[in-house]
């Protein structure tokens, strides 16, 4: 299992992969949905505490086998072996987001983890003996991620509160930097940028699923309700602005070296997690309109702008971070939050986020047209 080359061209995510993330929607979409069903119930501040924790779960658990697989993916038997042993253990995170999220209790999360762990720390070490260069950094990858198991069983069998996860989520984020400082893995640029970009299709899938439901309770309505109608037609311009916002400026090719690298992958969560938060909070403002939610209107209005408010921010953070802070862009972007923020005290909350990031876009297309058209 030697090192792939960091210069292969036209490098693309393999059906392995998208069939690892395809397991990874179940989980997702099982966090989404706790967090939507909690904040209509008026539990919002627990319920975000849950989502944030179960998410980084999720999260950091698709960015371990990720990147390992930029930089060592040979796909032969053994490998595919090992990766459908971390697929289960995926699945078996998922069953376990419920009672992570409701009640704190991480023990099926935790096996779900030692399931995992086992596949890609075998992977570790295989790798370790074919890139004697990194022989170093793959061993301090496979001892890390074990000790860190070792954390959370305890943790699991102490039934530790939920802050003590604090310290353990810190270490996890320190083992990659630690290793790495050995010896650089060589993932590839591309690749990671179109792993990365696939799973935020993933997450802006939440919102477009639950656009449907706001289609769907017009449909279920005895009569047509026109702020339900608004509030899809909102959600679906959200969420079509989301992605033009994500994708609208190259990533890999400014992924270069490590620093750059760790930065632009961590705040990563943020956009993951703001995403699919969004979607819970279309949801959370569907049922306020059909009079489903057990909390105010300005709250559920909050559910939906304050994640898209983050997830604006996130990408904005990226794009500046990666190709250099533009003023103007960076006026139009703040003008567009503000204007979300005060679309949470309004009657229609979704239809005039979707607007102003719609008017975003066309203003960061209109300056991006400005920039690249030659002067005569």
């Amino acid at each position: 299992m030697g090192a792939r080359d960091v210069t292969e061209e036209h490098r693309a995510s393999t059906p392995l992969e998208l069939l690892f993330d395809l397991c990874f929607v179940v989980a997702v979409s099982r966090a989404a949905s706790l967090l939507h069903h909690a904040e209509s119930a008026g539990h919002a501040g627990t319920a975000i505490v849950s989502y944030l924790f179960v998410f980084f779960a999720i999260w950091w658990a698709w960015v371990n086998f990720t990147w390992f697989a930029s930089a060592y993916d040979n796909d032969d038997v053994v490998y595919r072996l090992l990766v459908l042993v971390q697929i289960a253990g995926v699945l078996i995170l998922a069953a376990g987001v419920p009672d992570a999220f409701r009640h704190h209790t991480i023990d099926t999360v935790v096996v779900g983890y030692l399931v995992m762990r086992a596949g890609l720390v075998t992977l570790w070490l295989r790798a370790g003996r074919h890139d004697s260069v990194r022989l170093t950094t793959t061993r301090r990858y496979a001892l890390g991620e074990s000790l860190c198991m070792v954390g959370w069983v305890g943790l699991a069998l102490l039934g530790a509160p939920l802050w003590s996860f604090l310290p353990m989520m810190a270490v996890e984020m320190l083992v990659p930097a630690w290793a790495e400082s050995a010896a650089i893995t060589p993932w590839h640029p591309e690749h990671i940028a179109e792993r990365y970009g696939l799973f935020t299709l993933i997450v802006l899938g939440e919102t477009i699923l639950s656009s449907s439901v706001a289609f769907q309770a017009v449909v279920d309505a005895d009569q047509a309700d026109v702020t339900a109608i608004l509030t899809a037609v909102g959600a679906i311009l959200t969420v079509f602005a989301m992605w033009w916002l994500y994708f609208g400026k190259p990533h890999a090719d400014a992924l270069e070296g490590g620093r750059v690298a760790f930065v632009w992958g961590y705040v990563h969560y943020v956009v993951f997690a703001s995403a699919a938060a969004v979607g819970a909070g279309v949801a959370v403002v569907v049922d306020s309109v059909v009079g489903h939610a057990h909390t105010s209107d300005h709250a559920a209005a909050a559910a939906f702008t304050v994640p898209v408010i983050l997830y604006v921010l996130a990408v904005l953070f990226l794009q500046s971070y990666l190709h250099g802070r533009q003023p103007d862009r960076v006026v139009a972007f703040v003008v567009a939050l503000a204007l979300v923020g005060a679309a949470t005290f309004t009657g229609q909350p979704v239809l005039l986020t979707g607007v102003v990031l719609a008017v975003l876009v066309g203003v960061l297309v209109a300056m991006h047209e400005r920039d690249t058209t030659p002067v005569e």
